[in-house]
């Protein structure tokens, strides 16, 4: 294959044509495609003989056909099952007793598998991995067993959760015809009765080398791995004809949306609001950066935010606030705030405090102060962040299966560095649309014997 290097500043889209040759971003980034469609990005790190090997598939709950949810998830959990050259379990004892670790995770846009070896085990990670690409076997055993594991999954981490039923109800609200309003380990009705067919035509479909991309991160040399990539990977067939994306659209949202969710087991009451909002886009980061440094300022520290600064430390009327945004996902995403009262204070009293603050900023605009720490904050981060290899390979792996491209993911730091008060103010106004929200109580059901009274509120906790 030709091997041909940019420049860094070239912008370099992540999917190339078949045959495309290796090429170097940066001093540490190798991008190129298999013959078959499959992408790879290679990130050296010479510092430990230590390599993370992951595989990204370019699909997630948001891709499930309709009646299944829940699918994706179940398919992850089928993969270490056994293929026609390993047995049920063999793969992650493998890994084991290479002195490794493995793992899996499933969200709304990508499914990803990965392991944490030797440098000098990287070429068996990538025989199992694709041997597992193409050649699960699975029986109705399987099934039935990883089914129930998934659903004991879900009365866990969920059912028996009011804050995360809460979260389910909220995504379903903002999202009444986009599917990321499903959640991803799938409604209980639904996923109860997927079948050993279901994981099949998923699994046939979507897992195929031109619907993966491959991350290798670590004391590696670009042209060794490009050349076992090729020996493993390169021989497996792709789906033929997948196209890209396609997914029901939301309708534009023309009210503001509310809903009250009352559960026994909830000890500390609060309220969430969320926006919809723009995500990353490939090539057009700079609102997303707007957000990205929003969210701190309003919200990302107790100590140092507006809402923490304010209703935490100066007014002492909230046990804890919050603001969430997170820009990678392939259509549009949520602005997130929280406020949870002190036990003297009412759910109604708080939303008017989050309000309060929220239009503090519109208003008055940002501390130029506060604005030049959290972008030191972010920065570093960012810089920690990619000091882990799992990290750095984790950041690339979100991006490009979200619709980013490598470039991308390397311009990131800069564009929020170039953030300004004026970028933040604008789409603070942008974001802030109460016809685009959801605000939603999660609290106590009041007792039947209890006096309401704007201060009669239970005991407070996250």
């Amino acid at each position: 294959m030709r091997i041909r290097t940019l420049v860094a500043a070239a912008t370099l889209p992540l999917v190339l044509a078949s045959q495309a040759p290796a090429q170097a971003i940066d001093d540490t980034v190798t991008t190129f495609t298999l013959p078959n469609g499959m992408d790879a990005i290679v990130i050296e790190d010479h510092r430990a003989p230590v390599v993370v090997h992951m595989v990204w598939y370019n699909v997630g709950s948001a891709d499930e056909p309709a009646g299944k949810s829940g699918i994706a998830h179940f398919l992850e959990h089928l993969m270490f099952k056994g293929t026609d050259e390993l047995a049920p379990g063999e793969f992650s004892q493998t890994v084991s007793a290479q002195g490794g670790s493995d793992n899996a995770f499933t969200s709304n846009d990508y499914t990803g598998y990965f392991q944490r070896v030797a440098a000098d085990r990287l070429e068996l990670m990538m025989k199992m991995e694709a041997d597992r690409m193409r050649d699960l076997v699975l029986d109705d055993e399987d099934m039935l067993t990883e089914r129930d594991v998934v659903l004991e999954e879900r009365a866990q981490r969920t059912d028996s959760n009011p804050g995360a039923l809460f979260g389910e109800m909220r995504n379903a609200t903002q999202y009444m015809n986009h599917p990321y309003g499903v959640p991803i380990i799938g409604w209980k009705h639904e996923a109860e009765k997927l079948t050993l067919q279901d994981a099949l035509d998923f699994y046939r479909t979507y897992y195929a080398p031109n619907n993966a991309t491959l991350i290798v991160a670590g004391d590696v040399d670009p042209a060794e791995v490009e050349s076992l990539a090729l020996k493993h990977y390169g021989p497996v067939e792709p789906t033929p004809g997948l196209t890209e994306r396609a997914r029901p659209s939301e309708p534009p949202q023309l009210a503001a949306r509310r809903l009250t969710f009352e559960d026994e087991r909830v000890s500390n009451p609060y309220v969430m609001r969320t926006y919809l909002a723009p995500e990353r886009d490939a090539g057009n980061q700079t609102d997303a950066a707007a957000l990205t440094v929003l969210a701190e300022i309003l919200g990302g520290s107790s100590a140092t935010s507006m809402l923490g600064r304010t209703l935490e430390q100066e007014e002492g009327v909230a046990l804890y606030t919050a603001a969430f945004y997170s820009g990678t996902r392939y259509d549009d995403t949520q602005f997130s705030v929280l406020v949870m009262p002190t036990p003297d204070r009412t759910l109604e009293q708080a939303e008017a405090d989050m309000d309060r603050i929220i239009a503090r900023i519109i208003e008055d605009g940002i501390n130029p102060a506060q604005l030049d720490r959290v972008r030191t904050q972010l920065q570093a981060a960012t810089i920690y962040e990619r000091d882990s290899l799992q990290g750095r390979a984790r950041e690339f792996g979100t991006a490009v299966t979200s619709g980013l491209t490598v470039q991308d993911v390397l311009d990131w730091p800069d564009i929020l560095a170039a953030v300004t008060e004026d970028d933040i103010v604008a789409a603070a106004k942008q974001v802030f649309d109460m016809k685009k929200s959801v605000t939603g109580y999660l609290t106590k059901p009041a007792s039947e014997d209890a006096v309401v009274t704007p201060a009669a509120v239970t005991e407070a906790d996250q």
